[in-house]
């Protein structure tokens, strides 16, 4: 079972729904066989920006920053998967340069999130075609084109 807190702290009205996040994230976590609990966080480019700083080192909003739990076996006995903030302008912003649906640009960063915290991460080239191809098909499941295939 998921367990998800949605928090909306961005202005942006043009957001998708709360069944949509859970839609997406049970999706991208339907390989998880033990309950998940996790937090996404809408956010706006100061937030965002302020968080990549922090985090990253980066001095920019960006569209979506993972958080895993980070919690050694034992401490909680909650089923706490992680956090996860998209920066709702970012997102709205990329899918009108890049050409794409709003709801399939929300859809490939939520569930590209959900995969880091399960453990994906894309920086080596193979650790990237897996987690790629991974995406590719939950986005298709959905009826959600490619959202590489620009690339």
């Amino acid at each position: 079972m998921l367990e998800l807190d949605l928090q909306l702290a961005s202005d942006t009205a043009e957001l998708p729904a709360e069944a949509d996040f859970r839609r997406w994230c049970e999706l991208a976590l339907q390989q998880r066989s033990a309950d998940s609990e996790l937090t996404i966080r809408i956010v706006d480019e100061s937030e965002a920006r302020e968080l990549n700083h922090t985090w990253r080192h980066k001095d920019y909003a960006t569209n979506v920053l993972s958080f895993p739990a980070d919690i050694p076996d034992g401490l909680l006995d909650i089923p706490l998967l992680g956090d996860l903030v998209i920066c709702a302008p970012v997102v709205a912003r990329e899918a009108a340069e890049q050409g794409k649906a709003p709801a399939a640009h929300w859809a490939h960063l939520v569930i590209h999130g959900c995969l880091h915290l399960l453990g994906y991460d894309h920086i080596e080239d193979a650790e990237a075609e897996e987690m790629e191809a991974l995406e590719r098909k939950l986005l298709a499941e959905l009826g959600h084109p490619d959202p590489y295939d620009d690339e």
